[in-house]
């Protein structure tokens, strides 16, 4: 499981952890907790390329849709096969193995456009 502090958050409530060239993509702790049950991911192709902000996948609840935007431009490294069968390990684990996506980083600049734990923490009080 990453340390929260380690990771970055974007205001779609997704957090980053950044690992070298790539970084890995899931839906945070707080947005798990909004959606309620999720039932069902759908997640994009490996080697499909997504600019900052472009959707990166659906996650469905009992209550409602809801698009993944990716906080960072890249090309999809890998996805989580295991979140795709189980949807649940995201309500169970959001910072480990609910995990989404991993993409290769394009434009580093974006890390600096992101929330750190703290401000997130802020964010979501608001």
């Amino acid at each position: 499981m990453a340390d929260e502090s380690e990771l970055k958050f974007s205001e779609d409530h997704l957090w980053v952890l950044e690992m070298g060239d790539s970084a890995r993509i899931g839906l945070s702790d707080y947005a798990q907790e909004q959606l309620g049950e999720i039932l069902s991911v759908t997640l994009p192709e490996v080697g499909k390329f997504v600019g900052q902000g472009e959707s990166v996948g659906e996650a469905e609840s009992q209550k409602t849709v809801v698009e993944l935007l990716s906080p960072l431009s890249g090309t999809i490294r890998a996805v989580s096969e295991n979140v795709v069968e189980d949807p649940s390990l995201i309500n169970v684990d959001p910072y480990g193995k609910g995990w989404l996506v991993e993409v290769e980083i394009a434009e580093p600049e974006e890390l600096e456009q992101l929330m750190s734990h703290d401000e997130y923490e802020l964010f979501i009080e608001d």
